[in-house]
This record gives structure tokens, C-alpha cells and sequence, in this order.
């Protein structure tokens, strides 16, 4: 494993799994959300977007984080493997409810100066419900995309728990040991 994406719904920890990947193998992490959110929420154009992530996984080997489909579309045909969080939907909504909470309470900085707001909380954008709205098309729709051919090169890690989770980030480690 050289080049490495994680992806799974908000909440799913794709970005803590990232970075303990990062950290295990000594690779570069790249967030995502980091490159296309802009100051005030702004979104990145889509070519500016693509170019960032080129930019920032120009090296032999990273571990990205997030589940843009312009990311995909860069980069899915450069990794050996996806690692897919694929956890329990009480799980993942529970820890968007309190990450959300937190991040409003705390008014706790991300990607630049960019903040939560209680619109990120309650309301028809707010993360709650952007995790109702994505976590059974997610489910659908990653299965579809690793059986295209494009994507039958790529090693898929399908985790459904906190202990599968664990277990295989352990095993990384050992894995490594071995080399």
C-alpha cells in the first residue's frame, strides 16, 4: 500500500483513521475538506479543486481522506487501496449530532476560518441531516463503484466497526513490521 484513500459517510472517522494511517506508515495525510473549503464556506471551482489534490498527492505515496466525486475522478485511478467506513447509521449520526455540537459550542476553527454555525446543527444544510440524506446512497453506491472496471485494480478495505476498525489498523502496523 503506497497510495491510499479513506472514504465513508460523515462521522464515520475517515479523517482520525487518515491520520493514524498517516502516522503508522510515515506518509503524508491529505484532508480533502482542507483543499476545496475556502474562507466563509466558499467552495473551490472544480479545476482549481482537481489541481489542489494533484498538487497535494504528487509524491510516491499519501493517505487522502473524504468523498468528493472530483476527487474520485483524480484520484482513484493512482491508489491501491480504499479503505471504506462503512459503520452502523446510529453510529455515524450520533457522532455527527456531537462533533457538530461540539464544533458550535467550542466555535472551533476548520479549514482555514471557517466555523460552525447552529445552521451546521439544526435545518435542511446541517450536518445531521446531510448524514440522513447520504448514508444509504453511500452504502449503494460504493459497492457499485469498486465492480467497475476502471476501479478492479484497487484492494478495497471494507470496515463496519470500531473493532474492525482497530483490528486492521493494528495489523497495519505489524504488517509493516514485517517489511
Amino acid at each position: 500500500m503506497k497510495c491510499i484513500a479513506v472514504v465513508g459517510t460523515s462521522g464515520s472517522g475517515k479523517t482520525t483513521v487518515a491520520k493514524k494511517i498517516a502516522c503508522i506508515m510515515g506518509i503524508p495525510h491529505v484532508e480533502l475538506d482542507a483543499l476545496y473549503w475556502r474562507p466563509e464556506w466558499v467552495e473551490s471551482p472544480e479545476t482549481e479543486f482537481k489541481q489542489a489534490i494533484l498538487d497535494a498527492t504528487r509524491g510516491d505515496s499519501w493517505v487522502t481522506c473524504g468523498n468528493y466525486r472530483f476527487a474520485r475522478e483524480v484520484l482513484w485511478s493512482r491508489v491501491d487501496t480504499v479503505v471504506w467506513l462503512d459503520l452502523p447509521f446510529r453510529t455515524v449520526f450520533l457522532r455527527t449530532l456531537w462533533r457538530t455540537i461540539r464544533r458550535v459550542v467550542t466555535h472551533e476553527e476548520l479549514w482555514g476560518t471557517n466555523h460552525e454555525g447552529l445552521n451546521a446543527l439544526v435545518g435542511r444544510d446541517s450536518m445531521p441531516w446531510f448524514v440522513l440524506r447520504t448514508y444509504w446512497r453511500r452504502k449503494r453506491e460504493y459497492p457499485e463503484f469498486f465492480r467497475k472496471q476502471e476501479y478492479k485494480h484497487i484492494r478495497v478495505v471494507h470496515l463496519r466497526s470500531d473493532a474492525e476498525i482497530d483490528d486492521w489498523l493494528a495489523s497495519l502496523g505489524n504488517e509493516l513490521d514485517l517489511e
